[in-house]
């Protein structure tokens, strides 16, 4: 990887996009620049994803077994104030009312805002076969009710289509899913959000074209940091930081900070003596760059998926690598 701006780099780019040049020009001619937001404010807002507890909440092996009904909570006690679901731990319950009824009566008792629910296993929604791809908008219908129920501002879909079709035969199909299920989500007031996924997905540029062709307001990107792979098994990887760039325009309301592993023990990530604490796949300074860059102060949920570290240790240090890269 190409050597990230340094961390005044960093917070001056930052801030200046949140200041008059005059002001910013004034701050970043001192040795020691002041801060130019008057009450430090955060750059960003910081929320869970839910898939950080994958191993507990699926049961895995050697991990402590919790409870989809208790994830507001454990993500209270972690200092988050605001959480994204995933449609997997609670799969079965997506039409029962008392049940997201009761998902509701936690998230408001943790004092905790719900964002999104994260939708997967509900078929294509650029599957070639018209009813199928019918079935697919309907089979979303449940999570948008949920997500409305729970006051999210948004459903994550993927945009799969049949990998042996075109380009832009897949752009075409995914486009009209995605543009069916935007006019369900407008009923309800929610956004449909695209995470790169895997496959085209992962591509910018295909991407992109079908936030262009699927033509509706209620279409947006969720990008995620660590999913470019195009092809894992071929080890064909899209630019993570073009990618980005080129998703940031369609982001409406979220962020997805994958992380894997952390190679510190102990300390600050990332001041200007202490370089050597980084995540070990990706480079969160560039990419939180860009994230601001682009004028974006939303949530950035945290979505740890390493294994060097426990659930709980992983979220944390990817917490606190943020924190320290959303404060002057």
């Amino acid at each position: 990887m190409n050597q990230s701006p340094n961390r005044r780099h960093f917070l001056s780019v930052a801030t200046a996009a949140a200041a008059s040049v005059a002001i910013a020009s004034k701050a970043l001619s001192s040795p020691n620049p002041s801060p130019i937001t008057a009450s430090n404010a955060p750059l960003f807002k910081l929320s869970l994803a839910e898939w950080s507890l994958n191993k507990r909440l699926f049961k895995r092996e050697g991990a402590e077994p919790l409870d989809h009904l208790d994830f507001c909570k454990v993500a209270r006690g972690l200092g988050f104030e605001a959480v994204e679901y995933v449609n997997q731990m609670f799969f079965e319950k997506g039409k029962d009312a008392g049940y997201i009824g009761e998902m509701k009566k936690r998230q408001e008792g943790e004092g905790v805002k719900g964002l999104l629910i994260m939708c997967d296993r509900e078929g294509n929604l650029g599957e070639p076969d018209e009813s199928k791809r019918v079935k697919t908008v309907e089979n979303h219908l449940k999570w948008l009710d949920a997500a409305a129920t729970l006051g999210c501002h948004s459903i994550r879909v993927n945009a799969a289509s049949d990998a042996k079709l075109s380009w832009d035969e897949q752009m075409k199909l995914a486009a009209d899913g995605l543009h069916r299920l935007c006019v369900e989500g407008d009923k309800r007031g929610l956004f449909v959000v695209v995470e790169n996924h895997g496959g085209l997905s992962s591509n910018g540029l295909w991407l992109t074209g079908v936030m262009k062709a699927t033509d509706h307001a209620r279409v947006g990107i969720l990008p995620d940091f660590g999913n470019f792979y195009v092809d894992r098994n071929r080890g064909e990887l899209y630019n993570p930081y073009k990618g980005l760039r080129e998703f940031m325009p369609w982001v409406k309301q979220g962020v997805s900070a994958k992380a894997y592993d952390w190679d510190t023990g102990a300390g600050k990530f990332y001041t200007e003596d202490r370089r050597e604490g980084r995540e070990m796949i990706l480079d969160f300074q560039r990419l939180v760059e860009i994230v601001v860059k682009a004028g974006y102060s939303g949530y950035i949920g945290i979505e740890y998926e390493g294994d060097k570290h426990t659930e709980t240790d992983g979220i944390k240090r990817t917490k606190l690598a943020l924190e320290e890269l959303m404060t002057i």
